[in-house]
């Protein structure tokens, strides 16, 4: 099912890209987009995680950089049944995370320092164990092409609007409908979004809650990640706004207009959704025992 929604996704933001690029240019624009797309489907396929981890300056680390955030990541990788990821450090204060890779056997997990450094262990595991749930349902896959090519569209869009904008004599919408697709595609792209990831974080919560054993854990690890990202700016996820769906916490400030539609739940309602899963689950869950707080670097 995840690959068929990939495949629609992909068609989707392909209809849009050729859309813009009618737009831009029209039919022959249309007919670069279209290639252009293909393209880029195929890139987003292969690379899109590794693109991805270098627009947000992602260092990999191993046992001997960071030893205990690593060992960390692979205690929750056999719990929740999956190969150990390639794990990621990004030198940023603000505290986030995401996931990231074409299918469990091409996957990682990034987070930022600011995590590492201000969440107990406990709050880590079950953040890290919210991002495995990502990857053992192939979310990552969906959501990493999602960011590159709705990154793209923003790009398209923009560069319409200061090359030309149209040529009324190949059937193009001209200056008014460049105007037009600079204001609208993004928006489109970003209702995208906000449909791949608001519907994945409830299940992904959930998940990462069992694999940890501790879903009040988590549930203190998302009030602290919102907060910080309220006075904490992520400049490089406003940088590139397209990627904010990735992290388990809306990473931008919303300050700019790339936050007008939040790509993700309000934290409230998933802080109540944990605090019912733990009542269920009940007081022995046999959650991550160890160091109460970090670095983890």
């Amino acid at each position: 099912m995840n690959y068929l929604r990939t495949a629609i996704l992909l068609a989707g933001l392909t209809a849009l890209f050729m859309g813009v690029g009618y737009l831009i240019g029209g039919s022959d624009g249309a007919l670069f987009a279209l290639v252009v797309a293909g393209g880029m489907n195929l890139l987003a396929y292969w690379n899109a995680d590794r693109i991805v981890l270098s627009m947000h300056g992602a260092q990999g680390v191993d046992e001997r950089t960071a030893p205990d955030f690593v060992g960390l990541v692979r205690e929750l990788a056999a719990r929740a049944a999956l190969p150990m990821p390639r794990v990621y450090v990004m030198d940023n204060p603000q505290p986030n995370a995401f996931a990231t890779g074409r299918n469990p056997r091409h996957a990682a997990v990034a987070a930022t320092t600011g995590l590492l450094e201000q969440l107990s262990r406990d709050e880590l595991a079950g953040v890290i164990a919210h991002e495995l749930t990502h990857i053992k349902n192939h979310d990552t896959l969906t959501m990493t092409v999602t960011a590159t090519i709705a990154g793209a569209i923003s790009m398209l869009a923009q560069f319409g609007l200061f090359f030309g904008g149209g040529h009324r004599d190949n059937n193009g919408a001209g200056f008014l409908g460049t105007i037009a697709l600079v204001i609208f595609a993004p928006i489109a792209a970003m209702l995208v979004q906000m449909a791949i990831s608001r519907t994945r974080e409830y299940a992904a919560d959930e998940g990462g809650a069992r694999i940890s054993g501790q879903p009040l854990s988590l549930a203190s690890a998302l009030a602290k990640i919102a907060q910080a990202a309220e006075v904490i700016p992520n400049e490089t996820a406003e940088q590139v706004p397209a990627t904010a769906h990735l992290f388990i916490v809306n990473p931008l400030s919303g300050s700019r207009m790339d936050n007008l539609f939040s790509t993700h739940p309000a934290v409230e309602n998933r802080i109540a959704a944990l605090e019912r899963l733990a009542r269920h689950m009940g007081p022995s869950s046999g959650g991550i025992r160890a160091r109460s707080r970090g670095p983890w670097g």
